[in-house]
């Protein structure tokens, strides 16, 4: 059974995080630089943007989990760190400077950076840093990191929870920001996950990566792929559950305290969009196979002109459509029907791939609530995908329109 408890990349036993301000950013209120660290050494995997433009970071966190092990991780906001000509430099020399002070091997460090790209970053603010961040190291430190990782987030997002192994009570947390520039492939933003399970590295890499095809690949907010997307998970093992080195029972229970983890998560990201007002959650069913059914899901997602309707709470069912139609599936338009739900109900809008007589007033009760579901149904078969997004605003514009100046 999986409980949601409090607690973030903490909740977990033997890790500790913390966040600070070290001089990145200008708003000394704004903390900039954040600790995650594993009293003992941990399994680790991670998934990496796909885009070719990669920050500095993921290279060298790459290179440092190759053996499948890491024990902290360190990250800054205000700065990327991509496409500078000392990336790679500035970033080894923040897993060295970690690695001295916490005693540990520099390859059991992972480095993540967020912000602006292009933009030269300094070493002095972090290197000054280090000391007071690894002396916050605290239990109750995950707020604090997962603030220090946040830019363009108006919201913290975090969760944890406990599920057994083998009669061993096991947590699992995560933190996570993004708000702009999510369009994820193999990845999103920066996610740190957190659990005391025993784990393979082999097997922890096979619940990430597979986890995340139905999770984190499945959210748009404006359709750019981040360049330091990263999605790291370390397990230290101190539950004391007996190793999962293989597929299974307790495998299948890691999985789902994993899904519960990052579906959270990904509903939280697509709900703090740059500029959002609502969350947008569209849900595919009847589908002749899985990748049909997420083609479908994040085209309609990703529809600029579906976005800025449920902006409007205008229930123009045609810009549903019209994004099923040119996803590249195969469809049989004659059999979609279209829904628009919310806590304030539920109104068919299509059926059979035609519109039918609906209340306006109803619909825009629907569209007027901060969370909307979008639900497809294809009629051709037993597959269902969900993907997640946002409506779009004018203060995305706002906020993109100046975000380096």
């Amino acid at each position: 059974m999986i409980e949601l408890i409090s607690g973030g990349v903490c909740a977990a036993k033997g890790f500790q995080a913390s966040g600070v301000h070290c001089g990145i950013r200008k708003s000394r209120s704004k903390r900039d630089l954040a600790l995650i660290a594993s009293s003992v050494p941990a399994r680790a995997a991670a998934v990496y943007t796909t885009n070719l433009v990669k920050g500095a970071p993921l290279i060298v966190t790459k290179e440092h989990l190759t053996d499948g092990m890491a024990q902290a991780v360190i990250c800054n906001s205000g700065n990327a760190n991509t496409c500078n000509a000392d990336g790679l430099e500035i970033a080894g020399k923040m897993s060295a400077l970690l690695a001295q002070k916490l005693q540990i091997p520099e390859t059991d460090v992972a480095v993540a950076s967020t912000g602006v790209i292009g933009q030269p970053l300094d070493i002095a603010p972090i290197a000054a840093g280090i000391e007071p961040l690894v002396a916050a190291l605290s239990g109750d430190g995950s707020a604090d990191a997962c603030e220090a990782i946040m830019t363009t987030d108006t919201r913290k997002k975090e969760i944890a929870v406990s599920f057994t192994l083998g009669g061993k009570t096991c947590h699992l947390g995560g933190i996570a920001k993004g708000s702009g520039m999510i369009h994820p492939n193999m990845a999103t933003m920066l996610v740190f996950l957190t659990t005391d399970a025993a784990i393979s590295s082999a097997m922890l890499q096979k619940a990430l990566s597979g986890d995340i095809q139905s999770t984190f690949n499945m959210i748009s907010v404006d359709g750019d792929t981040s360049t330091n997307d990263m999605v790291l998970i370390m397990a230290n093992g101190l539950a004391g559950n007996e190793e999962i080195c293989a597929e299974g029972e307790d495998f299948t229970a890691f999985m789902e305290a994993l899904n519960t983890v990052n579906v959270h998560l990904c509903r939280a990201i697509a709900a703090d969009g740059e500029g959002a007002t609502k969350l947008l959650e569209c849900m595919v069913r009847g589908a002749a196979d899985e990748a049909t059914a997420k083609t479908v899901a994040k085209s309609v997602i990703c529809s600029s002109l579906t976005k800025a309707a449920m902006f409007g709470a205008d229930a123009n069912w045609g810009r549903v459509l019209c994004a099923i139609g040119y996803s590249g599936a195969a469809v049989d338009v004659s059999k979609v029907g279209v829904s628009f739900r919310s806590a304030a109900g539920e109104i068919e809008v299509c059926r059979d791939g035609a519109g039918v007589p609906f209340s306006e007033e109803l619909a825009s009760a629907i569209l007027h609530e901060s969370e909307i579901d979008i639900l497809v149904s294809l009629g051709s078969g037993e597959a269902s995908a969900t993907a997640w997004g946002c409506d779009l605003t004018y203060d995305y514009v706002k906020i993109n329109g100046d975000y380096r100046t």
